[in-house]
């Protein structure tokens, strides 16, 4: 990458150690409830659970082992354990958002290893292989370009292990997560920088002290064609109504996430992708 990609990733990653604390505290988050009530899954981990269990095989996460690729505070991390996996690893740039992962899988009773590291070379950072990778809501427009994302998540997948990204449709960042006008690019390429002192949590205005932010949108041409080139098969796609947040002012909240309201067009708000690792693994060149 080039030097002012990188300090755009270094901005990012301040942005997001000042949101760790701040999300830890906010209710949105659930970090007491995860904490008190240990058979608790969270709705994103849940929603997760259930576009990949068919993936899965009778035994689902029996005796498997997971990693959570841009874990951030690790809330929906330590559900992963909580759903069946035997051995649960966590990720993410920003060393702050780790320091508090640890500090709630612990006051959670939870085994969770986390390791710190940009997505783009997660591969370089953890020298193992797993059974199942997760992405979560939110995470692939924090990514300059996803080529070298797609390639390290093949890496660190075991031979027959499987891939899910479920995150925000593409079309909400042509939308620019403001109404039904299109305010900006659709198709990859294109970067947004802003100023921001608050986050999608509620609440959250002026408690940012490092404001510059930096987002990438990507198309499902280069999300489908990074993981292609890189070896793996896809399995499962499909775009949902629903959102984890919300990420369009005009949604109403249903106990299925948020949606648009009755009598409005229907859009897509969140997508999912199942890829797997085959036995024998090409990669073409890039």
């Amino acid at each position: 990458m080039d030097a002012e990609t990188e300090r755009r990733v270094a901005e990012n990653r301040l942005n997001w150690d000042d949101r760790a604390r701040v999300h830890a505290a906010s209710p949105f988050y659930e970090v007491e409830r995860l904490v008190s009530d240990h058979g608790y899954v969270s709705p994103v981990a849940r929603r997760d659970h259930e576009v990949l269990l068919p993936h899965l095989g009778t035994r689902g996460l029996a005796g498997r082992s997971v990693l959570h690729l841009q874990c951030h505070i690790g809330t929906d991390t330590l559900c992963w354990e909580r759903l069946g996996a035997a051995e649960v690893w966590g990720l993410d740039f920003s060393p702050a958002s780790l320091e508090l992962a640890r500090e709630i899988a612990e006051r959670a009773g939870a085994h969770v290893t986390y390791v710190e590291g940009d997505a783009r070379r997660a591969a370089d950072a953890i020298d193992r292989q797993f059974d199942v990778i997760v992405t979560g809501t939110g995470a692939l427009e924090w990514l300059p370009e996803l080529s070298s994302w797609a390639r390290s998540a093949a890496r660190l997948l075991r031979p027959g292990g499987v891939l899910l990204v479920r995150d925000d449709h593409p079309l909400l960042g042509a939308l620019a997560y403001e109404s039904l006008t299109v305010h900006g690019d659709y198709l990859s390429g294109g970067v947004d920088d802003y100023e921001d002192d608050g986050s999608y949590v509620p609440g959250t205005e002026g408690a940012i002290a490092h404001t510059a932010a930096h987002n990438w949108n990507h198309d499902f041409q280069e999300l489908i064609g990074g993981l292609l080139a890189a070896g793996l098969v896809i399995e499962d796609f499909r775009e949902s109504p629903h959102a984890e947040w919300r990420s369009l002012p005009c949604l109403v909240e249903t106990p299925d996430g948020w949606t648009m309201p009755e009598g409005s067009p229907r859009i897509p708000l969140t997508f999912a992708v199942v890829a797997r690792k085959p036995a024998s693994h090409p990669v073409r060149p890039a």
